[in-house]
């Protein structure tokens, strides 16, 4: 597919994992696309993907082991696509290399109205879900899918709500109604047959046992619905049941302009407050050609890592609580709430500040901040050292966590887990350390890891990243350089308000960019970034446009609570408690 002399040139100056595919398939296996993120993007078909994937994973060296999201774009509206092939709809396979230090991107175009791709579900198990939602969003049908069935949505629903030709408010939709005949059509969908949810007898001498886990909040961390099927307490099989808390926020992305769409992103993962705006101002700077200036890289570091902090005390307080320990909860959330006074002296707000800004943040650090920062990461690591006596040294929570839940790196990388969950196997992997962003190249910490994998480990390895946390934190108010907190580019919300002064021209512009926001020029671009839960990145597609094309959110916490079946089986009920705990994840950042 190679078809002109430019792009086989194009190829002889690519990354070198394109030139090694292009000498051991030809000229027949992909084309490549230029993308601002400078990720290699090639363009397959659905005859010859599936061989790419497969070489790419399993025959290559070092593989690309990891699928990192899989996802899918509506381009019938979209303008500018200057070298793409014809495509109605396009599936993008994200993979990642841990060795390489690598990712690639792989595209599929599709054409029609009911699109067809095989599945790679027997290539990568956590492609179940992702294709799974590819299909409930976008209508993208995966032959040979073991269970392909609606994920986010109810099962009634009608369309495929991230199509172009769907309504995304509410007042482009006439009035709902639910009648009688409705109403038990609704409930007769929730009738839960186990057949339906790939569920089979294991045993000819028994019946199926059920037990619902779930959905509600206490017992699950959030809506959140486990069907499990029991042998006594002995857990033969599980379900995880999820999109009781999607609320569309990817389609919201696509209606927002690019600056009114950050506080939307706090609601994501909405215990990781400002990191959550961390890789989506990052995705659309990196659109807009827009480079931050130090010191507003050094306060969103700095709020990031405070965050970091803040959810995993709350993780760390549920998670004892899980288990039994009633007081440690009650003290970690008195600390958490010292970190939210931090956040609301510097941005005006607690757990949502939306304080990033495309360009940097939104104002500068007010007087008194260092003060503030400084005595909270004094006085946190003596409390840290007392719940290690009260929680990790606890004979009961130990006999409730070592051992239980394990698995390895081999089994992390097969269902997409990263993050404390996979540092927690011996992979010492950090985004902030192996792909710096942001300003972390300037910063020195290290990397914690364990080494079985398990509940314990995993409470361990989040202990440890505090401490980290602390120290960097420690460097950025030690070195806090001066200088302004936004960038000075024109593409940079809000712009610089003493520029209005000057003459009516940057007035009007003053006014188009705070109403409608900038029109971010044509490109694809997606940032990730080392999250509270693992790797989070947005994959943002612009058409030229004062609003994203395409918002894609690669959360975390999709991937991981899918590996809950394999790793409960055999366990029981009372240790399926203790994994969901030790995932450490939020619902919003699953569901979306």
């Amino acid at each position: 597919m190679l078809d002109t002399a430019a792009e086989a040139a194009a190829v002889d100056f690519a990354p070198p994992i394109v030139r090694e595919l292009d000498r051991h398939f030809g000229n027949q296996a992909f084309t490549l696309q230029p993308t601002r993120d400078g990720i290699p993007t090639l363009w397959s078909n659905a005859e010859h993907f599936r061989t790419l994937l497969k070489h790419l994973k399993t025959e290559i060296k070092p593989p690309y082991r990891l699928l990192f999201d899989l996802t899918a774009i509506d381009e019938r509206l979209r303008a500018h696509r200057d070298g793409q092939p014809r495509s109605d709809f396009t599936v993008v396979y994200h993979l990642m290399s841990f060795d390489r230090n690598e990712d690639i991107r792989i595209k599929v175009p599709l054409q029609g109205e009911a699109p067809s791709v095989p599945t790679i579900t027997d290539i990568w198990p956590n492609a179940n879900w992702y294709e799974r939602e590819a299909w409930d969003m976008f209508g993208i049908t995966f032959a040979g899918h073991p269970n392909l069935r609606r994920i986010l949505l109810p099962p009634t629903w009608e369309g495929h709500p991230l199509r172009k030709d769907q309504a995304a408010r509410a007042t482009e939709t006439g009035l709902y109604t639910l009648d009688e005949e409705k109403e038990r059509a609704e409930q007769e969908a929730m009738r839960f047959r186990p057949e339906e949810w790939g569920m089979r007898r294991h045993a000819n001498t028994t019946d199926f046992l059920f037990l619902n886990l779930g959905p509600n909040h206490p017992s699950v961390h959030g809506v959140f619905r486990v069907i499990l099927q029991l042998k006594g307490e002995e857990i033969i099989d599980a379900v995880p049941d999820i999109g009781f808390h999607h609320r569309a926020a990817e389609k919201m992305g696509e209606r927002q302009s690019w600056h009114t769409y950050i506080p939307y992103t706090d609601r994501v993962d909405y215990l990781g407050g400002v990191m959550n705006n961390f890789p989506y101002v990052m995705a659309v700077e990196r659109l807009a050609g827009i480079e931050a200036p130090d010191r507003a890289k050094m306060i969103r570091i700095m709020l990031a890592e405070l965050f970091r902090i803040a959810s995993h005390l709350v993780f760390y307080g549920t998670m004892a609580q899980d288990l039994g320990q009633l007081s440690p909860v009650f003290y970690m959330f008195t600390d958490r709430e010292r970190v939210f006074e931090i956040m609301e002296a510097i941005c005006g707000f607690r757990m949502h500040p939306g304080w990033f800004r495309i360009g940097g943040v939104a104002d500068d650090l007010p007087e008194g901040w260092d003060r503030m920062i400084r005595e909270f990461i004094d006085y946190l690591p003596r409390r840290l050292s007392e719940y290690d006596k009260l929680v990790m040294k606890n004979r009961l929570f130990q006999a409730r966590t070592r051992g239980v839940g394990d698995y390895t790196i081999d089994d992390a990388l097969e269902w997409g887990v990263t993050g404390p969950g996979l540092r927690a196997c011996g992979l010492d992997w950090d985004y902030r350390k192996k792909r710096p962003y942001g300003g972390y190249d300037q910063l020195e910490f290290d990397i914690p890891t364990a080494t079985h994998g398990d509940c314990y480990d995993r409470v361990a390895v989040r202990i440890e990243e505090m401490r980290q946390s602390l120290r960097i934190i420690r460097q950025c108010v030690e070195n806090m350089p001066p200088g302004p907190y936004k960038s000075r580019h024109p593409l940079a919300t809000p712009p610089i308000k003493a520029h209005t002064m000057r003459d009516i021209e940057t007035l009007i512009t003053h006014f188009l960019n705070v109403s409608w926001g900038p029109a971010i020029p044509p490109g694809e671009a997606c940032v990730s970034i080392e999250a509270t839960k693992g790797i989070n990145g947005y994959y943002l597609i612009s058409d030229g446009d004062t609003m994203s094309y395409r918002t894609r959110i690669r959360t975390p916490s999709f991937p991981h609570l899918q590996m809950i079946p394999a790793i409960c089986r055999g366990a029981l009920v009372a240790d399926l408690i203790a994994i969901i705990g030790s995932i450490d994840f939020v619902m919003a950042d699953v569901d979306r």
